[in-house]
């Protein structure tokens, strides 16, 4: 029987191959994050001039060749200063992200599988201490710690720890009660043992999602601090350090504001967008918006 010849769309397939396929909505943000992120490793190396370099015959200019960005109040070249605060941003962001989940997960966890008690007691203070605003608790923890990338780093992720160690808790009651953890339980195993082989495995997509959701917290959590002169040292560029140092002369030079407030904004904006397209692929019921 004589094969029947391929229909004119199904040849254009065969022919084309990926090409035909629809381009994904999420893959200009994906690949403008990625940039950012590019941008942020290289800023020092790329950057036009030194961050730190005073001209100050040359305070206050608006953009022009050679200094794309214009300079700030002290004559410092803003584009230089906004790449090399990129990478405190997203450092600060992602350690403080980093620590938030590990600690609040790790504290979290080992809590529940101590017993009712001990659980009741940590998730006690936990929910006192999610009363309070995030940025207030990081201002405290500064007080605390001093500046410098470190100390703030450490600061952003105790304050954003709770969280995850709340979303840790939701993700054990659920898998805690599923049928085979049920029979781990019946048969005598060890709760270290059902928490490590069977708990935890199940609840890192719940917690990886959660971080997705605090990292943009954090990088503005960051600013906020910088903006505060809470953050890191004051000779260190930060995107807040820079608004706050460019308010004062904001009629003379807006672009001084405007290139850190943009650059904060786009950057909270694209993980945002990185965050829900993780919280579609990580959920089984969204699958079908992604």
């Amino acid at each position: 029987m004589p094969e029947a010849p391929l229909s004119g769309w199904r040849l254009a397939d065969s022919l084309d191959g990926p090409a035909s396929a629809p381009v994904s909505p999420w893959r200009v943000p994906l690949l403008l994050l990625g940039a950012v992120a590019l941008l942020a490793l290289l800023g020092p190396l790329i950057a036009p001039q030194d961050p730190l370099w005073q001209d100050l015959a040359a305070r206050n200019v608006s953009p022009r060749p050679g200094a794309w960005l214009g300079t700030d109040n002290l004559g410092r070249d803003v584009l230089s200063r906004l790449l090399a605060g990129a990478r405190i941003t997203v450092l600060v962001a992602s350690g403080a992200t980093a620590l938030a989940l590990a600690v609040g997960a790790a504290l979290g966890l080992t809590a529940l599988a101590a017993g009712a008690l001990p659980a009741s007691l940590v998730f006690g203070v936990i929910d006192l201490i999610r009363a309070l605003p995030s940025v207030l608790l990081g201002l405290a923890l500064m007080v605390a710690l001093g500046t410098g990338v470190g100390p703030v780093t450490i600061a952003i992720g105790l304050s954003f720890a709770p969280t995850f160690a709340v979303v840790a808790r939701q993700a054990w009651l659920r898998e805690r009660a599923a049928a085979y953890v049920e029979a781990a339980v019946a048969s005598g195993t060890h709760p270290a043992v059902i928490l490590r082989r069977h708990i935890a495995p199940n609840v890192a997509g719940a917690l990886i999602t959660q971080a997705a959701i605090i990292l943009p917290r954090a990088v503005t959590t960051e600013s906020v601090l910088s903006f505060l002169g809470l953050g890191v040292s004051p000779e260190t560029p930060t995107w807040g350090r820079m608004i706050a140092a460019g308010l004062p002369f904001v009629e003379r030079a807006p672009h001084a504001v405007l290139a850190p407030v943009i650059a904060l904004s786009v950057l909270t904006l694209l993980l945002a967008l990185a965050g829900d397209r993780i919280r579609a692929a990580a959920d089984p019921l969204r699958m079908g918006t992604r």
